[in-house]
């Protein structure tokens, strides 16, 4: 399997080999100051380079905030840059959490910049928000298409706020915003294998998300752990869907840090009680 191979193949492939387990790298000040690092760029880089030390050679995904790293300006995106590039050195998949959003030529603008092979962001997915209308985020799924890389498309997230939009039922009357972003993204996902490579990010502290799910695509869940979703709910909220299901844990994990054998061992952990809630569903 090739790096040029769809992002959903590679996927299901990573997750085989390394477990269903997504680790964000979320450097936030209060974090850099538990690990003693100042909050600056060299705290940052030091952060961020420990990371993909620990886990860039044993999770499926590592997945950088970027606003963590854009903070710092101009520097801090040169830390993304390289952390992207070693996480994915390493063996991990990364998922740039950016949740970029717009339409025509600035959408497309920054599809070149997370999904080109050419820029020096290219990760092989990034979260995109479609709240222009699903139709606005064409530029980056011909991108991602054409990059062998995907999307996670934010449906139905973890924050309470989010349901006033979500929940809310679309211009036909009887779908709401969140059904209709699953159903463009099961028509993007139609007949890929072993599924396909346009996900969404839908919340593990949801309880009953309510809609279809089964859109053969990745279902990103954060949620998990300082948010109050348990890997026992997985089965719960997500049904029939969970094989699907790339769970989502920051500070669970990044807060047994600095040292990389405690962030090894509390990903470790946090991928054990996955299998455990899937083989028990």
């Amino acid at each position: 399997m090739t790096a040029r191979d769809p992002f959903g193949a590679r996927l299901s492939r990573a997750m085989a080999e390394r477990g269903p387990l997504c680790v964000g790298i979320d450097p936030h000040a209060s974090l850099l100051d538990a690990w003693g690092l100042p909050d600056d760029v060299s705290g940052l880089e030091s952060f961020a380079r420990t990371c993909v030390e620990a886990l860039a050679d044993r999770v499926a995904v590592l997945k950088p905030q970027a606003a963590f790293f854009e903070r710092f300006g101009s520097r801090g995106v040169a830390v993304l840059e390289r952390t992207i590039a070693a996480a994915r050195e390493a063996g991990a998949l990364v998922v740039t959490d950016a949740k970029r959003g717009d339409i025509g030529s600035t959408m497309a603008a920054y599809a070149e910049a997370f999904l080109d092979p050419a820029s020096p962001l290219f990760s092989d997915a990034l979260t995109v928000s479609p709240y222009l209308g699903f139709g606005s985020l064409r530029p980056a799924v011909d991108a991602a298409r054409a990059a062998g890389s995907g999307l996670f498309v934010l449906a139905l997230t973890s924050n309470p706020e989010g349901a006033s939009v979500q929940r809310a039922v679309g211009a036909d009357g009887r779908t709401t915003v969140a059904g209709q972003i699953l159903r463009e993204l099961a028509a993007e996902n139609a007949g890929a294998e072993p599924m396909g490579s346009f996900g969404a990010v839908v919340g593990a502290t949801l309880g009953d998300a309510g809609v279809d799910l089964a859109i053969n695509g990745p279902l990103l869940a954060p949620g998990i752990g300082a948010q109050g979703a348990t890997a026992r709910d997985i089965p719960k909220v997500f049904g029939s869907a969970a094989r699907l299901v790339v769970p989502s844990v920051s500070r669970g994990v990044l807060s047994r840090g600095p040292a990389v054998a405690a962030l090894r061992e509390a990903a470790e952990q946090q991928a054990a009680e996955v299998r455990a809630a899937l083989a028990g569903a």
